[in-house]
């Protein structure tokens, strides 16, 4: 299975595959997300240490089961052969309604399909009042006229 743009990146393939996983994560779909991983796949999320697909969909199912009306926007922050480095912020809800806009940056490596077979994130979780949000669309894939981050000033 290969999963285009495939690595060497160049400018454009790069921003593409930040998109791409940023729509997918968007839609909340844990078992269509673990097929842009390899299968042996290795994570760190925080403090959390991940291998393989049935452990990411696993995580990611418990995640967006606490982080409620879960919005993301990622933004490139460099390439290189198979590297791509990204920052992004997403803005959630805990069950007792307080917003949250989380803040990270993640290393992803690929290997030769274009599946990513490493992806180290870290993430910051700030407390906001849901008058501070910013992120404003329906569930789903970001619009595509909807500010990103630098654009937001974040």
């Amino acid at each position: 299975m290969s999963r285009p743009p495939l690595p060497p990146f160049d400018l454009d393939g790069a921003i593409e595959k930040v998109r791409r996983a940023e729509d997918a994560l968007n839609v909340r779909d844990p078992a269509a997300v673990a097929l842009a991983y390899t299968p042996d796949s290795e994570w760190r999320n925080r403090a959390e240490f991940l291998v393989g697909r049935a452990a990411i969909i696993g995580f990611l199912q418990a995640k967006w089961a606490r982080e409620h009306d879960y919005r993301l926007i990622k933004e490139l922050w460099t390439f290189g052969g198979d590297r791509i480095a990204v920052r992004f912020a997403y803005e959630w809800h805990d069950d007792a309604g307080q917003w949250f806009r989380s803040y990270g940056n993640e290393n992803w490596q690929f290997d030769t399909a274009g599946l990513m077979r490493r992806r180290i994130a870290s993430i910051n979780d700030l407390p906001i009042a849901a008058s501070k949000r910013l992120f404003h669309w329906q569930s789903g894939v970001r619009p595509a006229d909807h500010p990103g981050l630098s654009d937001l000033g974040l």
